[in-house]
């Protein structure tokens, strides 16, 4: 019997996991699929697409009841897992790392469960990997957002009326998210310099014209899977004397920083942010875990001594669209190993597939 596939729509959340360009391509693989209605009208795609595609729009209880997958971008609430039918499988963002208790919770329930934050960041596994393309978003957004706080230039301008120095934007942490955060700054005008502890970054950073801010004596892990990693207290008082000397001149910071299943590293500290210049921006992109900013609340901009500080982890909801399109694509890709000739095929061999099943 063919396998089918349920979309449910997200809840605070413009974005749709699925959307009918990869639809049509699981229903050529022979699936069918059930589409929440209206579970894309936010991201700009009509029920009418979906079902173009071959899928059927229906409610929210019959694309439970009749789904064997359901797919999300983050997991329903505790609640409404409680209620799922047992043995239904659910493909979502489930964090384990984060929320301990998930693996047990779904367990008690009888819920199978395979979370995409998990997907290996190897080689092989790129095309799959949900939480770079969001960190890609998420970094060119912190940029715009932060452009749009600063109430200064980013280019310099000279003018009848005089010149504007450019903006000193300061990345900490050149990941995915630094990285693009990096050349979108870099894009419009400011001089950008990056700190990260991983050695790989310099060269990264470097190529997009940014200068890279260096502490000697740090610990490299090239198996971090794109995190940092703990650093030695002698490292970190180095490391924070650096960065606050930095932070202090910068005009605009943007923190990416985290430690997997771990608090985020305090790297901006609220004496440092005391110094800044007034109107100074900090767009805290590990708001979720902990912040890098001492000062940082998460899902809130607040102002302490004239700078403006943005705690935002999902800055990538805010482009729902492109979001949702890339999302697309990671998910289908892994919903493609999970599928052969039409039907459901687990291969706890493959490496991919093993490490996304949290529970069975």
């Amino acid at each position: 019997m063919s396998v089918t596939f349920g979309i449910l729509a997200e809840h605070n959340d413009k974005r749709v996991a699925l959307v009918p360009k990869n639809v049509g391509k699981l229903v050529e693989l022979g699936a069918k699929v059930l589409t929440e209605h209206a579970a894309g009208q936010s991201a700009g795609f009509s029920d009418e697409m979906y079902q173009q595609a071959g899928a059927t729009c229906t409610a929210e209880a019959e694309v439970i009841a009749k789904a064997d997958i359901l797919l999300s971008i983050y997991p329903p609430a505790r609640e409404r897992l409680a209620g799922l039918p047992a043995e239904k499988i659910l493909v979502s963002q489930f964090r384990p790392y984060f929320d301990k208790e998930v693996v047990g919770f779904l367990q008690e329930h009888k819920l199978q469960a395979f979370s995409l934050d998990m997907i290996p960041r190897s080689t092989l596994a790129q095309r799959m990997d949900v939480l770079s393309s969001m960190a890609s978003i998420a970094g060119y957004q912190a940029v715009l957002a932060a452009a749009q706080l600063l109430p200064r230039f980013f280019p310099m301008m000279i003018t009848a009326a005089g010149s504007i120095k450019p903006a000193k934007v300061l990345i900490i942490g050149a990941g995915v998210a630094g990285l693009q955060a990096i050349a979108t700054a870099k894009r419009l005008g400011a001089i950008v310099e990056a700190f990260d502890v991983r050695a790989a970054a310099k060269e990264e950073v470097q190529s997009l014209g940014a200068r890279f801010v260096e502490v000697a004596g740090a610990q490299d892990d090239a198996d971090a899977g794109g995190y940092a990693v703990e650093q030695t207290e002698e490292f970190k008082k180095k490391q924070a004397a650096l960065i606050q000397e930095h932070a202090r001149q910068a005009d605009v910071v943007i923190t990416t920083a985290q430690i997997r299943g771990r608090k985020a590293p305090v790297l901006v500290e609220a004496e440092t942010v005391g110094q800044m210049r007034p109107g100074s921006v900090i767009v805290d992109l590990a708001a979720s875990t902990g912040g890098n900013c001492a000062l940082t609340q998460d899902e809130k901009t607040i102002v302490h001594e004239g700078v403006t500080i943005l705690g935002h982890s999902d800055l990538a909801k805010e482009m729902p669209q492109n979001a949702s399109e890339l999302f697309s694509n990671n998910l289908f890709n892994l919903l493609e190993l999970l599928i052969k000739e039409g039907e459901l095929f687990i291969d706890e061999n493959n490496e991919i597939v093993s490490s996304t099943l949290i529970t069975k």
